[in-house]
């Protein structure tokens, strides 16, 4: 009874697998055809659309971080222009320490007016 029951199975599949050789109607062809080609088009149309929000989120950081840098560029050039401007303000009022009288008095009024055109010219290096 065992091996009837393995026969039938047997004959079974394979009558199942002489129907999977079998072509189709070409009528049904054609349309699974097309329908697999819209498919396509629309995943790839999806995974375009998906790509470029991916490309214009990444472009939006990019701008981000550069304006960033671009700041911190200027606020670095402006901390090192006003450094400079306050070292060579020192070192001129000590140079105007060798004076006497009004020539010190002059000598240090253009110090301070060298470093006040320095230090304006720093402001404008952090716009």
């Amino acid at each position: 009874m065992r091996s009837l029951t393995i026969a039938g199975c047997f004959a079974t599949l394979l009558i199942a697998n002489m129907g999977c050789n079998k072509a189709e109607d070409t009528a049904e062809v054609q349309h699974d055809v097309a329908e697999a080609q819209n498919e396509k088009a629309q995943e790839v149309a999806e995974a375009r659309r998906d790509a470029n929000e991916d490309i214009r989120d990444q472009q939006r950081d990019v701008n981000s971080a550069q304006r960033d840098v671009n700041q911190a560029a200027a606020e670095g050039s402006y901390e090192v222009a006003v450094a400079k401007a306050e070292g060579d303000y020192k070192i001129a009022k000590e140079a105007c320490e060798s004076m006497s009288g009004s020539a010190q008095e002059d000598c240090k009024e253009r110090a301070e007016s060298t470093y006040k055109a320095a230090k304006a010219n720093a402001e404008t290096l952090k716009r």
